[in-house]
């Protein structure tokens, strides 16, 4: 999941205290503290920092069985590695997972590691490479390979996205704050975010070596940048950041402005500096506001993406969200130009989406909501079909409404979705693992199987990305569960 999505999966209901599972009667219940700090004798709460202990919040409440259709009895779950914590180990996973050619994978947590970050985000994060085993059945070899040391000695502090890796196997990320930024949370300097790069040691063995590519300076240039990047073909790097940008006032009471998309550009000669440029500063309002991270681009250069926030409707908060496209100028350097391809409205629609989007062969969009849809539900599968002519709007289809969420039925989905080779799409709830499977004849329903259903330590429990392995076999982190409480990274496969 972004950070932008448990941000808003804490917060979107807490007004209305409608009831989510078994015994939960609203976001509130389910909220734990996040760090504090004095201020004028009182202890003030910053509902953001609840993502670094969010693996609380993915308890279970029951072992469950019943599922919208039957679920695959010979899909089987393995924990591949359960996170340990504390200062020398890492804990919450911060997104989603990425192999390398030699089959290693790579994942960041957002909590555990150095104290020095604390009271912003207690502990400053870090970095694993999880190695297969050699011989099948035994355990994988974990390797911490990059402890953040924070604001305080300028480095990135509390990764907020999953890592990237670029065709030689250097790594590349982002970090909430930490960085050599100005930016200030309730008086304590945070610093604005980074974009960081590691590459891996010549010998096997060796030290990774992390570079800071670019440190956000102000606000303006964009706070607390969330979900993976994506490169170009050219070399550059394009992400999001949660607030910041320069543009909107109302979208937090402790963050400034409204959040960016950015674009990264490395240097022209060895050694040089990244070059950063804001391509949107999104405004709130009927503009979009803290968008997801987690952008894609189409092949003429597009990038598409959604905002939990803003579109100008009367959800909570600072709107029901958007699906927005930015298309590069005709002219050199020249402003990008958004276009809003659709805005939530709440209750029959989708309400506030929640990661990245994915094309199909026909150049529709697919993602998902964390709640909204018809009859009041608890999220959606959604598709954006692009228009037949010049002009037109994109239509939206919903595939799948999640219309229970009562600790036995899935709800909730709190990432996008991914295709298979084959067209089904793959997605994960607060404690489930869905395919979807297109319809044989047009105008029929997408079929819905619950393939997993993460049943809290020693398992997992909130699962907050997927991606595929070279035998079809499902791989993704969850920020709770596992041996010790602190997350995992797991495989399901049939």
């Amino acid at each position: 999941m972004s950070v932008i999505g448990i941000y808003r999966q804490l917060t979107a209901r807490r007004a209305s205290g409608r009831r989510l599972r078994s015994g939960v009667t609203s976001r509130k219940a389910t909220l734990l503290p996040a760090f504090r700090l004095p201020l004028a004798n009182n202890r003030v709460r910053i509902s953001f920092l609840n993502m670094t202990l969010n693996k609380y919040l993915f308890v279970w409440l029951g072992i469950v069985l019943a599922t919208v259709s039957t679920a695959s009895a010979e899909w089987k779950e393995k924990v591949l590695y359960s996170f340990q914590g504390g200062a020398d180990a890492g804990s919450v996973p911060a997104g989603g997972v990425v192999f390398d050619k030699q089959g290693n994978l790579y994942v960041a947590t957002t909590d555990g590691g150095p104290p020095s970050c604390a009271p912003i985000g207690g502990a400053c994060g870090t970095v694993y490479q999880l190695s297969p085993p050699a011989k099948k059945g035994d355990p994988w070899t974990a390797t911490l390979i990059r402890m953040f040391e924070g604001k305080k000695s300028n480095d990135a502090s509390v990764p907020t996205g999953g890592p990237i890796l670029d065709g030689a196997g250097n790594l590349y990320g982002v970090t909430g704050y930490g960085g050599t930024g100005d930016c200030v949370l309730v008086g304590v300097p945070a610093g604005c975010g980074t974009v960081y790069e590691l590459s891996p040691p010549a010998q096997k063995g060796g030290a990774w070596t992390e570079t800071i590519l670019y440190s956000f300076p102000t606000s303006k240039q964009g706070y607390l940048p969330n979900g993976s990047l994506v490169f170009d073909s050219a070399g550059n790097l394009y992400g999001a950041t949660m607030f910041g940008g320069g543009q909107g006032t109302t979208c937090d009471a402790f963050y400034q402005y409204c959040g960016a998309v950015f674009k990264l550009s490395p240097p022209k000669t060895k050694g040089g500096q990244w070059t950063e440029k804001v391509l949107h500063a999104f405004k709130g309002g009927t503009d979009g506001a803290n968008p997801n991270g987690g952008l894609i681009l189409d092949s003429e250069g597009r990038i598409y993406g959604t905002t939990s926030g803003g579109g100008g409707t009367s959800c909570q908060g600072s709107g029901c969200g958007t699906v927005f496209e930015l298309k590069p100028s005709f002219k050199t350097g020249g402003a990008w130009i958004e276009e809003i391809l659709h805005r939530f409205t709440g209750g029959n629609d989708g309400d506030h989406p929640n990661g990245g989007l994915v094309f199909d062969a026909k150049g529709a969009l697919y993602g998902t909501t964390i709640i909204g849809g018809p009859r009041n539900a608890f999220g959606t599968v959604f598709r954006l079909s692009p228009p037949g002519r010049p002009g037109r709007s994109w239509t939206e289809t919903f595939l799948h409404v999640f219309s229970t969420c009562n600790g036995s039925a899935p709800c909730e989905p709190n990432i996008g979705v991914i295709f298979d080779s084959v067209g089904d799409l793959y997605g994960v709830g607060t404690n489930f693992l869905f395919r979807m499977k297109p319809p044989l004849r047009k105008g029929d329903r997408w079929s819905f199987t619950t393939l997993y259903m993460f049943t809290g330590s020693p398992d997992g429990s909130g699962p907050v990305g997927l991606i595929f392995g070279k035998t079809g076999a499902v791989y993704g982190p969850t920020v709770g569960g596992g041996a010790s409480g602190n997350g995992t990274v797991f495989r399901v496969a049939p």
